[in-house]
C-alpha cells in the first residue's frame, strides 16, 4: 500500500558510554540515509530517537563512579549528542527516557496492559547480596549463560547467543559490586502475559505483515515455536520509571525504552502542531525500526506485543544490521575490541563523511563487517579519493580555469542514461535497505565521469576544437553536479561542499540530478575533496588499537 509518511527509528545509545562504529553502523547511519533518501525521492519522513537513560547497568556504574544515576546520564547524553551532530546524523528529534513525558507515557502502557489483562503480579525469588544488603536486578549479577555456555554475562541476557532469560537460570551467579555469591529472596513483581501474544505474533512473522531479514525471521520463529514465557517486566531498583503505589520497584529498562519511539513522536507531533495518532494508529504510516542484531527479540517479539495489546499500530519493518567485529574479533568494549566515534575517529582528523561511505559500502547492510584501518585506508584511498573525488576535483578546476562558469553545451544522451541508470539502482537500494547498492551507484557514476573525461581529453580539444571542449567540460560539470546530489544523503558535507561551487544551496531534490545548468553561471575555485590516508597514519592508528587491547588484558 502507499504510505503517507514514514516514521524511522533508531535504537536509542544507551547513555553509559561513548558513541562507537558498532552503534554508527547497525542504527544511526543507516537509518540518517534511508531517511535522507526517502525526502529526497519526495516522501515525508520523520526520523527519531532519544537516549535510553534507565535501568541497571547505569545504576552500577554510576554507584561505581560515586554520582546519582541523573548526573551520570546527564554527562552522557550529552556526549552521544555531540558524536551524533559530529557524524551528520540528524533527528527531526531526539529527546531522553528520563523526561516527564516519557515516564506519564511508560506509565500509560502499564496500566492499559495491567486493564486488559495482560500484566499481572506474581511472586517471584530473586537474588540479594547479603554484604551489600540490596536486591539484585539482573545487571546486579553476572554469571554464564544457560543456553550456549558464555561466561561473564549479565543475568538477563546473553551477547553471545542473544537470547534473554530470567535471573535465577544464571549459573555460577556473583554480585557485581562485591564479587559474592548471591542469596535468594522472596519479592512481588509484575509480570507482561507475551504467551497471550504467541499465535498473533506467529501469523505477523509468518504472513510477511513485517519486512525483516530473513535469518532474522527464522530466528524469531523458532523463539515461538519453542514457547513463550511471561516477562519480568519490574526491578527492585529506585532507578527507572517507579510504579504508582510500590516502593523501590521500577520497570523493567526495555519495557520503557521502546516506548519512547511513541514519546519522541509525541513531542515532535506537539513541536509541529501535528496529530501523534496518525503515526501511531494509522494505516496511512509505515514505522521502520533500525536495530542491531543483539536486540531482535526485544523488538520482534515483547515490543510488537505491547502495541497490540495497548492498541496501537505495530512496525511495518525491522531492519537488523549484521554484528560488528574490529580487526577479525567480537566487538568488546572491555576487550579493547571498539572504535570510538570521537577519541578514535574524529579526534584524528578523519572525513565523518569517509566514515559514513565506509560504514554503509563495505557490505551489504544485513551482513557482518569486520573493521579494520587497513581496509578502511584502502577504501578510501582508491573510492573516494581516487574515482570521486579525481573526477569531480579534475572537473571542476579545469572548468574554473578555462572558463569560469559553465561553458556552452547541451546534454550528452548518454551521460544522461548512465545518470537515469544511476537514479533506478539508487531506488532498488532505498527499497531493498541495501546502502551498499546505493554507494557503488554513485561511485559508478563517477567511474563513468572519469573515462569520460580521460577518452575526451579536454585539455587538447580546448586548443584543437574549442566548440568542442565547451561540450565536454560541460557534461564534465553536469556530471559533477549529479553525483553531488544523488551522493548527499551518504556524503551530506562533500555534496554541499560541490553543490556550493555550482552555486546551489544544499539537499537538492531529485529533479536537480537530471536539470541542465545555466549557462554561464559563476563556478567556485575547488579543492580536493578527499584526503589521502597515508600508509604511517594507518600504522598510528593500528598500534593505537594493539595499545587499547593490551591495556583491556590487564
Amino acid at each position: 500500500m502507499a504510505f503517507k509518511r514514514t516514521l524511522i527509528t533508531a535504537a536509542l545509545p544507551y547513555a553509559n558510554g561513548e558513541l562507537h562504529l558498532g552503534h554508527v553502523r547497525s542504527t544511526y547511519i543507516p537509518a540518517d540515509i534511508h531517511t535522507r533518501l526517502l525526502r529526497f525521492f519526495g516522501a515525508k519522513a520523520i526520523y527519531i530517537s532519544g537516549s535510553d537513560e534507565h535501568g541497571t547497568p547505569i545504576a552500577v556504574n554510576a554507584l561505581k563512579e560515586g554520582k546519582h544515576p541523573k548526573e551520570y546520564v546527564d554527562y552522557y547524553h550529552r556526549i552521544i549528542a555531540r558524536d551524533l551532530k559530529d557524524a551528520c546524523i540528524e533527528f527531526d528529534w531526539f529527546s531522553r527516557t528520563t523526561s516527564e513525558s516519557h515516564r506519564k507515557l511508560t506509565l500509560e502502557f502499564f496500566n492499559t496492559l495491567k486493564k486488559r489483562g495482560y500484566i499481572y503480579k506474581e511472586r517471584v525469588q530473586q537474588f540479594y547480596c547479603e554484604r551489600d544488603k540490596r536486591p539484585l536486578p539482573d545487571r546486579f549479577v553476572k554469571g554464564t549463560c544457560p543456553y550456549c555456555g558464555a561466561e561473564d554475562q549479565y543475568s538477563d541476557y546473553c551477547e553471545v547467543c542473544g537470547r534473554t532469560f530470567s535471573s535465577l537460570e544464571v549459573k555460577s551467579p556473583k554480585c557485581i559490586i562485591c564479587g559474592e555469591t548471591p542469596t535468594i529472596r522472596d519479592s512481588d513483581h509484575y509480570f507482561f502475559d507475551l504467551p497471550a501474544f504467541e499465535e498473533r505474533l506467529r501469523k505477523w512473522i509468518a504472513s510477511g505483515r513485517v519486512r525483516i531479514n530473513p535469518e532474522v525471521k527464522h530466528y524469531v520463529m523458532n523463539w515461538i515455536n519453542e514457547g513463550l514465557k511471561a516477562w519480568d517486566i519490574t526491578r527492585d531498583m529506585d532507578w527507572g520509571v517507579p510504579i504508582p503505589g510500590e516502593r523501590n520497584k521500577v520497570l523493567y529498562v526495555w519495557f520503557d525504552a521502546p516506548i519512547h519511539y511513541v514519546t519522541a513522536t509525541k513531542e515532535w507531533c506537539e513541536f509541529n502542531n501535528e496529530n501523534w495518532e496518525d503515526y501511531w494508529k494509522s494505516d496511512e504510516t509505515k514505522i521502520i525500526h533500525f536495530i542491531g542484531k543483539d536486540i531482535i527479540y526485544h523488538h520482534c517479539l515483547f515490543w510488537p506485543a505491547m502495541l497490540e495489546g495497548s492498541g496501537y499500530s505495530v512496525p511495518d519493518a525491522i531492519i537488523a544490521s549484521g554484528t560488528m567485529k574490529v580487526e577479525g574479533h567480537v566487538f568488546s568494549k572491555s576487550r579493547g575490541y571498539v572504535v570510538y566515534v570521537e577519541e578514535d575517529y574524529l579526534a584524528n582528523g578523519l572525513d565523518p563523511d569517509a566514515l559514513r561511505y565506509y560504514i554503509v559500502s563495505y557490505s551489504g547492510h544485513t551482513r557482518d563487517l569486520d573493521f579494520n584501518w587497513s581496509t578502511y585506508g584502502e577504501k578510501v584511498n582508491k573510492e573516494l579519493v581516487g574515482s570521486l573525488g579525481n573526477f569531480s576535483y579534475r572537473s571542476l578546476l579545469f572548468a574554473h580555469r578555462s572558463y569560469g562558469s559553465v561553458p556552452m553545451g547541451a546534454v550528452d544522451p548518454e551521460a544522461r542514461r548512465q545518470v537515469e541508470e544511476t537514479i533506478e539502482t539508487i531506488k532498488e537500494g532505498l527499497d531493498e535497505y541495501e546502502f551498499k547498492k546505493i554507494c557503488d551507484a554513485f561511485l559508478g557514476l563517477a567511474d563513468y565521469g572519469n573515462r569520460y573525461i580521460q577518452s575526451h581529453e579536454p585539455w587538447k580539444l580546448v586548443k584543437e576544437s574549442p566548440e568542442e571542449a565547451d561540450e565536454v567540460i560541460y557534461n564534465c560539470v553536469w556530471l559533477t553536479k549529479a553525483i553531488a546530489v544523488l551522493m548527499e544523503p551518504v556524503l551530506p558535507f562533500k555534496a554541499e561542499k560541490v553543490l556550493k561551487l555550482l552555486g546551489l544551496p544544499p539537499n537538492q531534490p531529485l529533479e536537480q540530478a537530471l536539470a541542465p545548468l545555466d549557462v554561464g553561471s559563476e563556478l567556485g575555485k575547488p579543492e580536493p575533496l578527499f584526503r589521502q590516508v597515508p600508509d604511517d597514519e594507518i600504522e598510528a592508528l593500528e598500534e593505537a588499537m594493539v595499545i587499547r587491547i593490551t591495556r583491556a588484558k590487564g
